[in-house]
């Protein structure tokens, strides 16, 4: 299959546009001004609001302008992650994707499917002259993936309609209804540089090739977190072997992400450092069967390097401890069985740096229950207050609850069955959607969220499956059609 041959081609299109536009969280403006002038341009009402928002108009077709307002919405930014070896300036330089069999992906980066695929269904609609809808209004957010920061700072008013499609989900044949609420917790290790001690041999140890994903969608998978799996030898090195100081830690780089790859520099007295190496080895070998299903590529590497200024030991030692102890994964699942077993809970360690002056960790808790929420950050707050970090916890973002009585629900199944002669799953999702802050200041909007599938997001292993595109199109465009009139 060539990239000409993709379907819808007028999806495909605009994905292709899209993705020659640098769009980092945090920094979208080329893309808020490419959706500003392409509203324009082709005649719609388009606005952007002070958060960066984007929304663009579009009137109901012959003898649908009674029809409920649908709002279509997707997140413009997407996360910017690539291979180590792999050159890109995410800020000037396009994706650049390719064909895998039934699969589009990118060339050491992720892809940008997520979201930059809903945002180019919207689109293709506004842009089109032979679909049947009532009136739509296409929302962009930014800044969705590191803090929700456009729905955020949305205010009542901007969007104006009845029922919100969300465009930000990642397995076909699921239709979304209700998503965890989240927080940061972040934890800072002072300390102080010293000169390490006479006799001390220092190793570089790194882990690579974990598959990492989306640490809320994906923590139900169970896979590795580099994190974890190096702070678990260093524990047990410490607590082996005397006089072993710590140099550097890092590790992981977005706050959403199981970090994939991390590394270390330790000093261990001379007369140790071949058995150091052997305790490496083992615990590799160890670590890849625990993982063997999950985990298949993982790369581990021990060698000598420089000398250099090490951690004082008090505090290295208590950063080892608290990476030993801190909860990471799933806490608890849902005891709805309308969520059909979904993770509840979890809280996820995202990425360690090291600095002169400071250890500073960042991790991420979600629940669909928020009190559980507020319990998983207090948990994960005392394990580093305990020792000696100076902890902080973000505001986060509300959970959206399931909705009992749905009438948008009812129509997006119905479509579905009709179209592909089976039942959708009907289901709730356990990471953030902007749904959940939509929530509160629209009460009385009713939502869904579906997508083509995508797989291993926020990592350059992204992918989009090329068939379940134009599934979505046909079940967006009939669902369209059966959008009823206003009373």
């Amino acid at each position: 299959m060539s990239k000409s041959e993709l379907k819808p081609a007028v999806v495909f299109e605009q994905f292709a546009k899209i993705n020659q536009i640098p769009r980092p969280s945090k920094r979208e403006e080329k893309m808020i001004a490419y959706l500003k002038e392409w509203g324009e341009n082709h005649g719609l009402d388009t606005k952007v609001d002070e958060t960066g928002n984007v929304i663009i108009r579009k009137g109901a077709t012959p003898g649908m302008e009674n029809r409920k307002t649908v709002i279509l919405q997707s997140h413009m930014d997407m996360v910017c992650d690539k291979l180590v070896d792999y050159e890109i300036d995410f800020d000037n330089d396009p994706i650049k994707t390719y064909i895998d069999g039934e699969w589009l992906t990118a060339e050491g980066t992720t892809l940008g499917a997520d979201d930059g695929i809903g945002c180019a269904m919207e689109l293709a609609l506004l842009a089109s002259d032979d679909v049947e809808h009532g009136p739509i209004e296409c929302v962009f957010t930014r800044d969705e993936e590191t803090g929700l920061t456009g729905a955020e700072g949305m205010k009542a008013g901007f969007m104006t309609g009845d029922y919100l499609i969300n465009l930000d989900s990642e397995d076909e044949g699921e239709i979304f209804i209700s998503c965890a609420g989240g927080r940061n917790t972040t934890a800072k290790f002072t300390m102080k540089k010293v000169d390490a001690p006479a006799g001390l041999f220092f190793l570089r140890a790194q882990v690579k090739g974990l598959v990492g994903g989306h640490s809320g969608d994906d923590i139900n998978k169970q896979r590795a977190n580099a994190i974890k799996l190096l702070g678990r030898f260093l524990y047990q090195t410490i607590n082996k072997y005397e006089g072993v100081r710590l140099a550097q830690f890092n590790s992981g780089k977005l706050h959403n992400a199981i970090p994939r790859d991390g590394m270390f520099v330790i000093a261990v007295p001379n007369d140790v450092k071949e058995n150091v190496k052997a305790d490496w080895n083992i615990f590799a070998s160890n670590v890849e069967e625990e993982f063997c299903v999950t985990d298949t590529q993982m790369v581990w590497t021990m060698e000598s390097t420089d000398p250099e200024p090490v951690i004082e030991s008090g505090v290295a030692r208590n950063f080892i401890f608290a990476l030993q102890a801190v909860d990471n994964g799933i806490y608890a699942i849902c005891q709805d069985p309308a969520l059909n077993g979904m993770v509840e809970t979890s809280s996820n360690i995202a990425s360690i740096k090291t600095t002169d002056d400071s250890i500073d960790i960042l991790s991420s808790q979600r629940s669909n229950v928020m009190s559980n929420l507020d319990n998983m950050c207090a948990t994960i707050g005392a394990c580093f207050r305990l020792a000696g970090a100076e902890v902080k916890h973000s505001d986060g973002y509300p959970a959206w609850k399931m909705r009992s009585h749905s009438d948008l629900q009812r129509i997006v199944k119905e479509s579905y069955v009709k179209l592909f002669g089976k039942e959708p799953i009907m289901r709730g999702i356990h990471a953030g959607l902007e749904c959940g802050l939509f929530s509160e200041r629209y009460p009385n909007l009713d939502m869904v969220s579906f997508g083509p599938t995508l797989r291993f997001v926020h990592t350059p292993d992204e992918r989009l499956h090329i068939p379940t595109v134009q599934m979505v199109w046909d079940h967006l465009l009939d669902v369209l059609k059966q959008i009823p009139e206003k009373k």
